[in-house]
């Protein structure tokens, strides 16, 4: 696509033969589009797709990158896999919850059962946060396709891997195994939409990809929960859904274009730190209602399972609601939209620990959902958004791992803290303040 338009000259009227001179000739006219130069040249790293021949030249589908080798934009199915396969990490993190008391006593006579077995939920979490960095310069060195690919196959066979083990030592191993997979998957997914995507298109798939993770958490809760009626084993089958999601992501993902270089670039750590720092409280917050809600309902007196349930629901639901409604946010920006996630996370778990009655757990879980939904969104942008196309994979996969290490602490924090104070309304109550301390601070960030 051309930068600038030279109308052709005017030939010769009918009968004159009068050459052109230098006061006479026509003269070419410049559209007045600039041409890119090193302050408005639109940047790969930005995600928009430049004109092939020039490189520099914005194209019609200026936001969404082009696929090198047929030159169409990413679209609709590109994003789907990535978002469908981003849902395989809380599969590794909930599918198990109903089944542990069946591992349990199905090794029984294994020394350390009761100790072993919670960590078969909780370890694939804790090896994707301590991984996902590395995951993140191999998927800058080597490229993103080939390792999501390939880290898809592998996930289905070291999921399913349960099915036939008979010790829970190798189970746990498998599991070991599952961590470091997804760790690849969510670098992977996460980069690309990245990658394909810029501007208020980014913002509305980063929002979809809480949106499809949190759905997808009460899915598989709930599945998980019917297959192991049958059986302890039967819930891993669900593993080899990655095996089609392979396929679709060989057939329809494409590595995007990348700048030649002999070395990668460094990261901006100096940018890149104070996010990845707040990412690890968020990663903290998020996850605090996930798996605190069930014991503050039943400490208000709530015993009822469906009940339980119902309630939980409506928390997804909020935080659903919020992750889609990112995109329409996104446009006020880090600074406003990173507070605002905190303080509706700390407000909620503030009205949890403050909470005496059904209704007004209700509300605070709601609230806090509401936060959750647009935290994550909100913290992978400010952390992405300075970013280079060669840097985004690192970024990425070092985010991921401030977001899991967080998680897998969750638990352990408030325990700690429940042990310290008087309880667990106390921790609550002790989360939600810092998290609305946090939203103060992170008001003055540089976006």
């Amino acid at each position: 696509m051309p930068d600038r338009v030279l109308p052709s000259s005017p030939g010769p009227a009918a009968g004159n033969t009068q050459r052109p001179t230098a006061d006479n000739a026509p003269r070419p006219t410049v559209s007045k589009t600039p041409s890119p130069t090193a302050d408005n040249a639109p940047s790969p790293a930005a995600g928009i797709a430049l004109d092939p021949a020039t490189d520099n030249t914005p194209s019609p589908t200026a936001g969404i990158a082009l696929d090198p080798a047929t030159g169409r934009p990413a679209g609709r199915a590109q994003a789907l896999v990535l978002l469908f396969a981003s849902c395989l990490s809380v599969l590794g993190s909930v599918l198990l919850a109903p089944v542990l008391p069946s591992i349990q006593q199905a090794f029984a006579g294994t020394p350390g059962v009761a100790a072993l077995t919670p960590v078969l939920l909780t370890v694939p979490a804790l090896v994707i946060g301590l991984t996902a960095t590395v995951a993140g310069r191999i998927v800058d060195r080597l490229g993103r396709k080939r390792l999501l690919v390939g880290a898809l196959v592998v996930y289905a066979v070291v999921g399913t891997a349960p099915l036939w083990l008979g010790s829970l030592h190798l189970i746990l191993v498998s599991r070991v195994l599952v961590g470091l997979t997804e760790a690849a998957i969510m670098t992977c997914c996460t980069t690309l939409l990245a990658d394909y995507f810029a501007g208020p298109r980014r913002n509305r798939y980063f929002g979809l990809q809480t949106v499809f993770t949190t759905v997808a958490a009460t899915i598989f809760l709930a599945v998980g929960g019917l297959l192991g009626a049958h059986s302890w084993r039967t819930p891993f089958w669900l593993y080899a859904v990655s095996l089609p999601l392979a396929f679709l992501a060989a057939r329809h993902i494409w590595q995007p274009r990348r700048t030649t270089a002999a070395a990668l670039p460094p990261l901006p750590w100096r940018r890149l730190l104070t996010p990845v720092g707040v990412t690890l409280i968020g990663g903290l917050v998020f996850y605090v209602l996930i798996v605190e809600l069930s014991y503050v309902l039943d400490g208000i007196g709530v015993k009822s399972s469906s009940t339980i349930g119902f309630v939980s629901a409506i928390a997804s639901l909020a935080t659903a609601v919020a992750a889609w409604s990112f995109a329409k946010v996104a446009r006020f920006g880090p600074r406003v939209t990173i507070p605002a996630a905190f303080v509706l996370s700390g407000l909620g778990l503030l009205g949890l620990g403050l909470a005496e009655s059904l209704p007004v757990a209700v509300a605070g879980a709601v609230v806090a959902g509401l936060g959750n939904g647009l935290l994550l969104p909100a913290l992978l942008t400010w952390a992405l958004g300075s970013l280079t196309f060669e840097q985004r994979g690192r970024g990425t996969g070092v985010w991921t791992s401030a977001l899991f290490i967080g998680q897998f602490v969750c638990p352990l924090v408030v325990l700690g803290l429940s042990g310290v104070l008087t309880g667990l309304s106390s921790a609550l109550l002790v989360v939600g303040a810092v998290a609305v301390l946090v939203a103060g601070g992170t008001r003055f960030i540089r976006a």
